[in-house]
């Protein structure tokens, strides 16, 4: 973050200063805004014509005489935290003015794409190969070998951590379902990999009730609705 000591700030011109409290001020918004729960946090949508407006805003490419990016004010955003590209992007949107403005550019639209995710819900599911001959232990024992599985496997990809914390700080939902058989399961898996959504098979060691290699439980998260398109037919276990 913004990392500069009181007598280094008094050392600087009146400007500077200046810029530095501004920049320090967005930072302090932008923490209490991180820190906020999402549900106390939860606030109306805009209007679908702002959206639109913001979307059109943000589409259309910038004058080709700030093609150039300030490397200045860069630098002072790079020190807020925010990523180069997205430092990069936000000085080109806003016309290279300050690093006031990018910062502001910047945060305001993080805030308002985690406010259209508040009406998402995520969901993992667990869907049991019931072919197998497994007791209640064992059936939740294997659950929880994917559910961690899956959590581990999420954290590969940003944009699958960026799911299993909102999943996670909207409650974790959690179903189990019947499965057929490993077919049933393999086609399941198949279909989630084919919308986008990460997907754990377990495949048991064999030490006790089934044989090694069996695949006993699929698991799978995503968007509800999204989650719903694979798994929506089947039956609670």
């Amino acid at each position: 973050m913004v990392a500069l000591s009181v007598s280094r700030l008094h050392s600087l011109p009146d400007p500077e200063q200046r810029r530095w409290l501004t920049l320090a001020g967005v930072c302090a918004r932008w923490l209490t805004l991180a820190l906020a729960s999402p549900r106390r946090r939860r606030r109306r949508r805009p209007p679908p014509q702002s959206n639109n407006a913001m979307e059109s805003s943000e589409q259309s490419p910038p004058d080709s005489g700030a093609q150039e990016v300030n490397p200045v004010f860069l630098q002072q955003l790079r020190e807020l935290d925010i990523p180069e590209e997205a430092a990069k992007q936000a000085l080109l949107h806003t016309r290279n003015v300050s690093a006031e403005e990018a910062a502001m550019y910047y945060f305001n639209k993080l805030e308002n794409e985690e406010e259209g995710d508040e009406d998402m819900m995520f969901k993992m599911v667990f869907v049991v190969n019931m072919e197998l001959s497994m007791g209640v232990g064992k059936v939740a024992a294997q659950v929880g070998h994917a559910a961690v599985g899956l959590y581990q496997a999420m954290q590969e990809k940003n944009t699958w951590r960026e799911m299993a914390w909102k999943w996670d700080h909207a409650g974790a939902k959690k179903v189990v379902l019947q499965g057929t058989n490993m077919a049933h399961l393999l086609e399941l898996q198949a279909l989630a990999m084919s919308l986008s959504l990460p997907t754990k098979l377990i495949q048991d060691a064999g030490l006790t009730q089934v044989e090694p290699g069996s695949s006993t439980v699929l698991a799978i998260m995503g968007e509800e609705e999204m989650v719903n398109n694979v798994t929506g037919s089947l039956k609670l276990l």
